[in-house]
């Protein structure tokens, strides 16, 4: 998820109406130069950025690269970042240093913006637990930093006016996700007994035609269904997906994947329909309940795709039918039928991100 952090340098009496609108938008990341902490805590649960302790920072931001001091203050805070002004190329590797010495946050700033110098740090730091920001000094200038290198920043930092910048902001926060699913014929539908299934119900209404992604294999995610579709034996339950078994993969929002096991209250995931398109949603709940298994593999190319999930006639994956894309429960599933998938074929998943490397599951 793209990120605002806002710069508030006034007293609270001054920027009180943009902070209050913030916070009704969804924006909750702010850094501060004053003592207004405590005001803007007291409008919901917060994060501050500051370059003083003394300001009681929840993100504490230095301007000096040191090992020492980011592990002395990593103790004491919930993250250390490091605000860097980059006017030429040493400066890039500045930043690479940071990230290198355990920074977690980089905000770059730049008095004339240059795109390259972005697009350099974007490549070298994607991959790194390092989240990249930028500073702005327009709604524009946010939105080229968004889409820069098509991966674009984490975040920005920008100094608000009036409370009409934090609803322009706002729409750069609705990201658009898309992804292409292909559809892989089925080639076994076989009982294997009993265990512990995940539930997974969202403060979300979801719509027929969305589900989420799963999986046993990273390269190769299944779309299931949500039980949005009224059964013979069951409501309708728009908020919920039986998602499969614990060990296996759930595609969220930021491209990770991450164990549905580790699903919980709070978590962000990805639903997306069956043409593609995604929305992030919040989950309620997940309930972990012992239950009887079914395996299905599906095959695209050379590759066998596998997932489990519960057997019972509610769960449902899409199946492709003379380009109609049909819910279908997994008990009316044959074998020869073709089902939506996520598929990558190259590289695997490390802490649940993506890397360029063989990496074989079965």
């Amino acid at each position: 998820m793209k990120q605002i952090v806002l710069h508030l340098n006034n007293d609270w009496e001054a920027i009180k109406e943009i902070a209050i609108t913030a916070m009704t938008s969804g924006m909750t990341n702010f850094l501060i130069e004053t003592d207004i902490g405590d005001k803007l805590r007291e409008l919901g649960n917060v994060d501050i950025y500051a370059f003083s302790e003394k300001l009681n920072p929840d993100i504490y931001l230095d301007k000096t690269i040191d090992k020492q001091k980011i592990e002395e203050y990593s103790k004491n805070f919930k993250k250390i970042g490091h605000w860097i002004t980059v006017k030429e190329k040493k400066d890039e590797e500045i930043a690479i240093n940071a990230a290198n010495l355990g920074s977690n946050v980089v905000i770059i700033s730049a008095t004339d913006w240059k795109i390259i110098p972005m697009e350099n740090l974007i490549a070298d730091l994607h991959k790194k637990d390092t989240e990249l920001f930028a500073e702005v000094n327009s709604i524009e200038e946010a939105k080229v930093m968004f889409e820069t290198l098509e991966l674009g920043v984490d975040g920005v930092v920008f100094k608000p006016t009036s409370p009409d910048d934090i609803l322009q902001l706002k729409t750069l926060l609705k990201e658009e996700i898309s992804l292409e699913l292909t559809p892989a014929k089925i080639i076994t539908i076989k009982e294997v007994g009993s265990g512990d299934r995940v539930c997974i119900d969202t403060c979300s209404l979801l719509s027929i035609g969305e589900g989420m992604l799963i999986g046993s294999q990273s390269m190769g995610l299944f779309l299931i269904h949500s039980e949005s579709i009224p059964s013979e034996f069951a409501d309708p339950r728009p908020f919920r997906v039986n998602a499969g078994a614990v060990h296996a993969y759930i595609l969220l929002p930021n491209g990770k994947t991450q164990y549905l096991s580790e699903i919980k209250a709070g978590s962000e995931v990805l639903v997306i329909n069956s043409e593609g398109k995604g929305r992030t949603v919040t989950v309620g709940r997940s309930k972990i309940e012992k239950r009887p298994l079914l395996l299905i593999e599906a095959q695209v190319n050379n590759m066998i795709l596998k997932t489990i999930v519960q057997n019972a006639e509610t769960i449902r994956l899409v199946k492709r039918d003379k380009n109609e894309n049909i819910p279908t429960s997994v008990s009316d599933l044959q074998i020869g039928d073709e089902v939506l998938v996520y598929y990558v074929p190259l590289g695997g998943r490390h802490f649940g991100k993506h890397v360029d490397e063989y990496v074989l599951e079965k």
